[in-house]
């Protein structure tokens, strides 16, 4: 893997389960303060369709078939979704964080809830249309091993969309050396306790998201918003998603970043084909198709 990765030395891995219980209770802790019930509408579409614009909605089944979302965290995603399809399965690892989909999605009749790991999911081999999982699966101690889990509950066909951190194969090199410069800061602030955590990744929020997403704004309105801009992202988005997103970056202990060609190579290494990315962020966003049953055999776990 690429030399950006990063990778948790301490305790807390669980092979057999393929999560890092320090990372559950982060996310634990970030969707009970940020349960994504003050995400306006505007900001929720907006980045809902950042996500799903190159999902092929078109090789669902009629009615939309059976899903899943995995690591669905606060259920912000799953609200978006549900509607479209005939029943989807919200798993995550964290007990808090189902309570909050569970809140969320307090009116929706066709969705179920499972508090399990991608290394235990509880599904039948081919037995799902299609599933997604966003910002989830770089924070897992094994990537190839969890595709392997997804695909394996995937129909032939069924097609997997997928969110993974990027490597900054697009971009510059004072770019990289910037993101190594907050790699650091995330490694101390991470293992923080809650309440320290908070209040530095709301203090990052405060002095770093804001001024550059607003400058990115006023560049964009004067038409010389530079490509490689930090955090131009967010020129759109509301100080609720900004301080959201610190604490999700900063928070976290474990994190892996991935190029384009390692995340394809994964990706069809899982058993699927036909890969597509988006051309713009988040990056990368890839979408897959579940190749037949025989040519693939998942990895034991």
């Amino acid at each position: 893997m690429s030399s950006l990765q990063t990778r948790q030395a301490g305790k807390g891995h669980q092979p057999q389960k393929n999560l890092d219980a320090a990372v559950i209770r982060s996310f634990g802790d970030e969707w009970s303060r940020f349960t994504q019930t003050d995400l306006s509408e505007a900001d929720r579409e907006r980045i809902f369709s950042d996500y799903f614009d190159i999902f092929p909605w078109d090789l669902l089944p009629d009615g939309g078939g059976i899903g899943l979302d995995l690591g669905c965290g606060s259920g912000r995603w799953a609200l978006a979704v549900a509607p479209r399809v005939a029943h989807l399965h919200l798993v995550d690892a964290s007990p808090d964080a189902l309570s909050v989909a569970r809140m969320a999605l307090g009116d929706c009749s066709n969705v179920s809830y499972h508090h399990a790991s991608v290394g235990a999911l509880p599904f039948p081999q081919a037995s799902l249309d299609f599933a997604y999982s966003l910002g989830v699966l770089h924070h897992i101690p094994d990537i190839a091993k969890g595709l392997s889990a997804i695909s394996h509950a995937l129909r032939p066909g069924a097609p997997f969309l997928v969110y993974l951190y990027y490597a900054f194969d697009n971009r510059p090199g004072w770019f990289r050396c910037l993101w190594h410069l907050s790699d650091l800061m995330r490694r101390g602030i991470s293992r923080l306790p809650k309440a320290a955590r908070f209040l530095i990744a709301d203090a990052v929020a405060v002095f770093v998201y804001l001024p550059l997403a607003k400058s990115a704004r006023a560049l964009e309105i004067l038409r010389c918003l530079p490509s490689s801009w930090p955090l131009a992202y967010y020129r759109d988005k509301s100080f609720y998603v900004m301080r959201t997103d610190a604490l999700d970056r900063f928070g976290t202990a474990l994190e892996k970043r991935f190029t384009r060609s390692q995340i394809k190579s994964l990706l069809e290494a899982a058993g699927f084909a036909d890969i597509r990315f988006s051309d713009s962020p988040p990056f990368w966003c890839a979408v897959g198709i579940r190749r037949g049953c025989e040519s693939f055999q998942p990895e034991s776990r």
